[in-house]
């Protein structure tokens, strides 16, 4: 871990990244890519210093509330958050300014704010967007090592249920040849209906690669799944998407089984719902 200075912490968008680089050691993460231009080792993190007082600054220039999101590039809830606090002192900053929350991740940890997030979706909105990629518990060891299991993850999200938060799920990505069966499909949606989830975001079933990801992520297919690499590339060559063989047939019931539970699936419905800010006596829902 090492600390960097920052000018600016919020994005003209309201996005918001607290830390650079990741130690959860997902075998296929594209934060790993060079295009991000992250020059210090990916395990040693980058905490953006007095990242609370940039972020207070800037939310008192704001000239009306609106959402922040958080996550998508780094993860809020690295290990290090149990002791920094970083996210939780910026959650407390959004609640008091009485911006709305989208934030995104795949850890538990995110269980110990939940007095936070309760309270600023009692006064606008948060949403709890937690990613799932894989049902099986032993293979879910493999591809995201040292993070929270699936079946912590979905035990997350049902606190957030019984806390009244909303919570979307991101099904992504779905490794081929790894992953993309119908039994994970099934075992994931089973659990996004018992959660209670609204939505749930899916690009397909298949996984992106490029420099710097790729390279990682052949390693760890040499290490754990012998001879996947070489599927790979002969089936994809250098294509940046890498769409399953299974992804038509997996994505029609994919869609069906979300009709079933009841889900939105459909992407421009869930991202308008994450990114509407509505305060609480006159919310609306597009769910």
């Amino acid at each position: 871990m090492h600390y960097a200075d920052y000018k600016t912490i919020l994005s003209p968008h309201n996005n918001m990244n607290l830390y650079r680089g990741c130690t959860h050691g997902c075998i296929y993460c594209d934060a790993r890519s060079k295009c991000y231009q992250i020059t210090h080792d990916f395990e040693d993190i980058e905490v953006k210093r007095n990242a609370a007082e940039i972020l207070e600054a800037q939310l008192l220039r704001r000239r009306r509330p609106g959402i922040i999101t958080t996550g998508s590039m780094c993860d809020p809830y690295l290990p290090l958050e149990k002791s920094l606090r970083l996210t939780r002192r910026c959650l407390e900053l959004i609640e008091r300014y009485g911006f709305g929350l989208s934030i995104l991740t795949k850890s538990a940890l995110i269980t110990r704010d939940t007095d936070i997030l309760k309270a600023i979706n009692e006064q606008t909105k948060c949403v709890v967007q937690m990613t799932l990629t894989t049902y099986d518990e032993r293979l879910c060891k493999i591809l995201e090592p040292r993070v929270s299991t699936t079946l912590e993850r979905v035990r997350a999200l049902e606190a957030m249920r019984e806390a009244g938060i909303p919570t979307v799920v991101w099904f992504s990505p779905v490794l081929p040849f790894i992953n993309d069966t119908e039994e994970n499909l099934r075992g994931i949606l089973s659990h996004c209906a018992r959660a209670g989830v609204r939505g749930i975001i899916s690009f397909g079933f298949g996984v992106t690669l490029r420099e710097g990801d790729r390279e990682y992520f052949y390693a760890n297919l040499d290490r754990h799944f012998p001879g996947v690499k070489e599927r790979y590339i002969r089936e994809f060559g250098n294509s940046y998407e890498c769409l399953s063989p299974n992804n038509a047939r997996l994505t029609e019931l994919f869609r069906s089984l979300c009709g079933e539970y009841g889900i939105t699936c459909d992407f421009d419905s869930v991202s308008a719902y994450l990114n509407k800010f509505e305060r609480k006596e006159c919310q609306l829902s597009l769910f």
